[in-house]
C-alpha cells in the first residue's frame, strides 16, 4: 500500500529515524537491566536505564557509520553508546554474560511485535478513511524491519556483537581466551564484509523471511 506513496526527505527522516532511535535505545537499556538484575549496578548508578535516546546516541556510531554503511554497501550499521558493564559484578560470570549480551537482541525481537501492532493499527484507520493511518502504517513497517536487522545482525558470532560475547560465553576456557584475541578486530571485519556485499548477503535471507512471516501473521 506505501509503494505508491511518496514522502519528503523530512518525512523519511522522521519515519526513520523515531524507529531507529527506539530500537538502539530499548536494546542498550535491556543491556543494563538484565546486568542491573544479575549484581551490576553500574548502568543504574550511572543513569543509563532511561529510554532517554540523548543518553544512548554515540555521534559517530550512531549517526555517522550508519549513513557511511548505507552509502558502502545498502545496509544500516552502527551502533549505540554501549551501556556500561562491569563484569566482574555479575554473579555468574559466563552465564551471566551470555545472558546480558542476549538482552540486547531479545529486545529487538519484542520489539518487532510492538511495531507490526503499530503498523495493524496504521491500516486499520486507513480503512476507515483515517488518512494519519498512512504515519502508522510506513512507521510500523519501518520499525518491524529495523528492529530484525539489529536482531539478527547482533546475534553474528563475530566479537563485539552480542552473538560474539554469548559465543565466547559458551566457549571452554582456552578457545575462548582465544576467541576474545579477536574482538579488537571485529569492527574491521565487519566493515570489510559490509564494503563487499557479503554482511549483506548473510542478512538479506534471515532478515526478510523473519519479516514476512510478521506481516503474515499480523495480516500486513
Amino acid at each position: 500500500m506505501l509503494d505508491n506513496i511518496q514522502f519528503t526527505v523530512p518525512q523519511a527522516i522522521v519515519l526513520w529515524g523515531i524507529p531507529l532511535l527506539f530500537a538502539i535505545t530499548v536494546h542498550e537499556v535491556a543491556h543494563g537491566w538484565v546486568a542491573n538484575k544479575l549484581g551490576d549496578p553500574t548502568a543504574r548508578i550511572l543513569g543509563r536505564l532511561t529510554l532517554n535516546p540523548l543518553k544512548h546516541i554515540d555521534l559517530f556510531g550512531t549517526i555517522i557509520l550508519p549513513a557511511l554503511t548505507i552509502w558502502l554497501g545498502g545496509i544500516i550499521f552502527g551502533w549505540a553508546k554501549p551501556v556500561p558493564i562491569t563484569w566482574r559484578n555479575l554473579r555468574h560470570k559466563r552465564r551471566d554474560i551470555a545472558l546480558v549480551a542476549f538482552a540486547g537482541p531479545f529486545a529487538n525481537f519484542l520489539m518487532v511485535f510492538i511495531w507490526a501492532a503499530v503498523a495493524k493499527l496504521g491500516i486499520t484507520l486507513e480503512a476507515h478513511h483515517i488518512t494519519q493511518g498512512v504515519v502508522f502504517e510506513a512507521m510500523g513497517k519501518i520499525g518491524i524491519y529495523v528492529n530484525a536487522l539489529l536482531m539478527i545482525l547482533n546475534l553474528l558470532p563475530i566479537q563485539p556483537l552480542d552473538g560474539g560475547r554469548v559465543v565466547s560465553s559458551l566457549l571452554p576456557g582456552r578457545w575462548s581466551y582465544y576467541f576474545d584475541k579477536l574482538e579488537p578486530y571485529g569492527l574491521i571485519i565487519l566493515l570489510v564484509l559490509i564494503m563487499f556485499g557479503v554482511l549483506g548477503m548473510l542478512l538479506t535471507g534471515p532478515v526478510e523471511t523473519f519479516v514476512t512471516v510478521i506481516k503474515h501473521v499480523y495480516g500486513i
